[in-house]
């Protein structure tokens, strides 16, 4: 279980997060969803320990940062690694002892050709792959499904539903609704750094046309396309 009490989280003068107070158990599947820049990714940072914060971040584990897997929606990559260098780099970190690499290349990446050279969805299939192989009990994943094709889309949905199986904690941001309703148990929208709504997979729908009435409301009609 991951416990968040009154965490907040400011650049300067610039409020991110504040009070924020969530729960997250193992075996569950968490969607957060909110515009750009209502705070989803800085929450996230906060939790893998990337950065500072007030309030308290409690967990079942000795130290957090050291069973979660965190995939980022740009994932950073040194100039002169491989693929599968990063894979091994990665399992290194978690003194995970990996054999055949090639054998487990989910997404059929080019693992002998440079990380930095992939294009932006193939960098976000080979971080997730890595972070897959480290064994964590809990998985972050901002936004894995942009910028990626559908091939992969259902595998990773996939990915999701068996660790859920598996009793892993998986916490997951998306902007794409269908993917969040196919996985979550639960729904928490985040606007303007506070958590505002939480919804039950029950109620998955009801919060979807909510967002589209709420987001898209009469902003096309004002374009009057003819």
């Amino acid at each position: 279980m991951i416990k968040i009490e009154k965490l907040s989280k400011s650049y300067g003068n610039k409020q991110v997060l504040n009070t924020i107070d969530l729960e997250f158990k193992k075996g569950k599947t968490y969607g957060i969803v909110g515009e750009n820049g209502a705070g989803k990714t800085t929450l996230f940072r906060c939790v893998s320990g990337l950065e500072t914060y007030q309030g308290t971040i409690t967990s079942d584990f000795n130290k957090l940062k050291d069973h979660l897997g965190l995939l980022l929606t740009e994932p950073f990559f040194f100039s002169k690694i491989t693929g599968k260098e990063y894979i091994q780099l990665l399992a290194n970190a978690r003194e995970i002892k990996l054999s055949n690499i090639e054998d487990k290349n989910l997404f059929d990446l080019p693992l002998h050709q440079y990380a930095s050279t992939y294009s932006t969805g193939m960098k976000k299939k080979l971080a997730l792959t890595a972070i897959l192989l480290q064994e964590n009990d809990v998985f972050i994943l901002d936004e894995p499904f942009n910028g990626v094709d559908i091939q992969s889309n259902l595998i990773i949905t996939e990915i999701i539903k068996r660790y859920k199986k598996l009793e892993k904690t998986i916490i997951i941001s998306s902007h794409i609704f269908s993917t969040l309703a196919d996985t979550c148990d639960e729904i928490y929208l985040i606007k303007n750094g506070e958590i505002i709504r939480k919804v039950e997979q029950i109620d998955f729908n009801t919060l979807e046309t909510e967002m589209k009435e709420f987001t898209i409301g009469n902003r096309i009609d004002k374009l009057e396309l003819k």
